[in-house]
């Protein structure tokens, strides 16, 4: 007797009668019903969430921009729940929201407080606030139910966020382009600050020299002014006696003139009678010349008595000329005695006038003396200011320079923008990530994502209740002494052949009825058929070995393989007492080398988890073949088990 005769013999018993091949037409479906309708419920609840009632109250007041513009966010974020139709909302007043949470009417409420716009506002002040949603839940409507709110107010409060931070963000930038036009504004301004302290440096120079020949002046003013102080002193002591003494020259000069008149008109009279004789002489010639002619005197006689004549004319003439001449001199002496006599009276009249004058240019020289002296001190105070002047503009000069430097320097670290690069940079700060999803496999929707999982679970429960109706090993085949693999393999095909039509109507049903998305359509159907032929396989043993109790213990290993593989979260997230649980059960195989043939992943792992499951099937029908051996020789607990279903 072969494996196979063992395995038809033992299908033969089960399919003899109606009511068997009904048994096993029904645990043929088990695993397609428990993975099918879990998957059918669970296909895509995410499209099914506009049916979940939840509330909205919208208590928003508004309010007022910095720019003046009217914000009214809340019924804006109202509006767009509304309008997106995620969620069945309903927009309520607090109390029904409050009281429909409580007794189950809503799944969740979200509350928008009415000073949400004015804090949202806030932030262009001085005092920013955060705007505020409250978020009512109740976990005994549905715990999920409380997730996906939290997840609604976290894309709520993102999305405010972003479109504030865009707000905020322009706002800023538009400061920043001010404070650049402000600082190329300072930096023209401080390079014209630059150049004109170093043309006050220059002029300062300059203003140095000056004030230094100024004080030089000054002090060459003092000691002029000092000494026509002293010299005045001494005029004015000198100039005192001048009335007196001018008066009396003046009486003294009018004496003179007096006299000199006299004597100019004694001169007139003399010089009239000298004329007078010199006519008197040349009419006496004539005369003399008549009376010869008269007395017949020959003419060299006549010329004799004439020359002698002549000789005493020349005398006579002489006379008149010199006498002329002591007439002009005498007329002249007494004009100019007169002048004289008058400019003596002119001088004793300003006399007193020139003594009041010199005593008045006096006392001016003195306060013109002290005023010297202050201005002398003054200007070697201006010399010294000048001098501290040029150094405090040699440093102006360099600080101004400096300043200017710091300014360009500010202006080239300060971008410049405009209207267009500003809105850029506003969307990239409120929304600096974009995230670019790469899936190297993807499953198309949840029920999609849960498939692996529960197609492996499936298999190990359409194993377990083979076992209800299969016998493990053929009692017929032990007691005939068959060879113990023969036997451990009749054993098992009866169910591993059950088990493929299980996973062939699972794979129908899931890839084309609830059209999950299956990548590998062949080899996921073949490796769905190896799942289940190691999960009988592992049943099985348990059967063969223990009877009644591995029956339990397979119940045991599904719930701990349930919890261990990774099928729902991560498998890292389970605790890490159980990580190595993980690492050697059969079922985590399972589940990730369904996820890379039905999602197109990685064929290496794929390729992985058939060894793993291979192993755990060639492994299990060994020891099983060991169990057929042993359970040759009979004995009471085989006989009579102590535990029996």
């Amino acid at each position: 007797m072969n494996a196979l005769r063992i395995a038809w013999t033992e299908l033969s018993r089960l399919l003899s009668i109606r009511m068997g091949r009904i048994t096993v037409l029904a645990l043929v479906t088990v695993p397609t019903i428990y993975a099918g309708l879990y998957l059918y419920a669970n296909h895509d609840p995410y499209s099914a969430l506009d049916r979940v009632p939840t509330a909205l109250v919208v208590e928003d007041a508004g309010s007022t921009s910095a720019d003046g513009s009217e914000l009214d966010a809340g019924r804006e974020v109202a509006d767009q729940l509304l309008d997106s139709g995620d969620f069945g909302w309903h927009e309520v007043d607090r109390a029904q929201a409050q009281a429909g949470v409580d007794d189950g009417t809503y799944d969740f409420a979200l509350i928008i407080p009415r000073d949400f716009s004015a804090a949202l506002t806030s932030s262009a002040g001085a005092e920013p606030e955060q705007a505020k949603l409250t978020m009512l839940t109740n976990d005994a409507n549905s715990y999920l139910s409380t997730t996906i709110a939290n997840t609604v107010a976290t894309k709520v409060r993102d999305a405010i966020s972003e479109r504030v931070s865009k707000e905020a963000v322009s706002t800023f930038l538009l400061g920043i382009a001010d404070v650049r036009t402000g600082l190329v504004q300072g930096a023209d301004g401080a390079g014209q600050l630059y150049d004109g302290l170093r043309d006050a440096r220059r002029g300062s120079q300059q203003l140095v020299g000056g004030s230094e020949q100024l004080a030089t002046g000054a002090g060459d003013l003092s000691t002029g002014a000092t000494r026509l102080r002293d010299g005045l002193a001494t005029l004015s002591t000198k100039t005192a006696a001048l009335p007196g003494q001018a008066r009396k020259l003046a009486d003294g000069a009018r004496q003179v003139a007096a006299g000199d008149k006299k004597v100019s008109d004694a001169g007139d009279r003399v010089a009239g009678a000298v004329h007078d004789a010199r006519v008197a002489y040349d009419r006496g010639r004539g005369d003399l010349a008549d009376r010869m002619d008269q007395l017949g005197l020959d003419p060299a006689a006549q010329r004799q008595l004439l020359a002698i004549y002549d000789r005493v004319g020349g005398d006579v003439h002489d006379v008149d000329a010199k006498a002329g001449q002591v007439k002009r001199q005498l007329n002249k002496l007494s004009s100019g005695a007169a002048q004289v006599a008058a400019g003596a009276d002119q001088l004793a009249a300003a006399a007193p006038a020139l003594v009041d004058g010199i005593d008045q240019a006096h006392t001016g020289s003195k306060q013109l003396a002290t005023g010297a002296g202050r201005l002398h001190t003054g200007a070697d105070t201006l010399h010294d200011g000048t001098v501290e002047l040029r150094a405090g503009l040699g440093k102006l000069t360099k600080g101004a320079k400096s300043l200017h430097d710091g300014l360009e320097s500010g202006v080239a670290k300060v971008p410049d923008t405009n209207e267009k690069s500003r809105q850029r940079i506003a969307d990239t700060v409120a929304s600096p990530i974009d995230v670019r999803s790469a899936n190297n496999a993807q499953a198309r929707n949840y029920g999609a994502g849960l498939a692996p999982f529960f197609l492996a679970l499936a298999a190990w429960i359409g194993g377990y209740v083979l076992f209800l109706l299969v016998r493990p090993l053929s009692s017929r085949a032990l007691a005939a002494n068959q060879n113990s693999l023969r036997i451990a393999v009749g054993g098992w095909l009866p169910p591993a052949l059950i088990g493929a039509a299980q996973m062939t109507l699972a794979f129908v049903v899931v890839a084309s009825v609830l059209d999950v998305g299956v990548v590998e359509g062949l080899r996921t159907w073949l490796f769905m058929m190896l799942i289940s032929a190691t999960f009988v396989a592992i049943v099985h043993l348990m059967n063969a070995l223990l009877g009644t109790p591995g029956q339990f213990l397979a119940l045991v290993l599904m719930v701990v393989q349930l919890v261990t593989a990774g099928g729902t979260f991560p498998w890292q997230t389970i605790p890490q007492p159980l990580h190595w649980l993980h690492d050697i059960l059969p079922m985590s195989y399972a589940v990730d080398g369904l996820r890379q043939l039905m999602y197109g992943g990685d064929p290496a792992r794929a390729t992985t988890a058939v060894l793993v499951l291979a192993a755990y099937l060639v492994g299990s029908l060994a020891l099983t073949s060991l169990v057929a051996r042993r359970q040759r020789v009979w004995s009471t607990t085989r006989v009579k088990p102590t535990v029996v279903l």
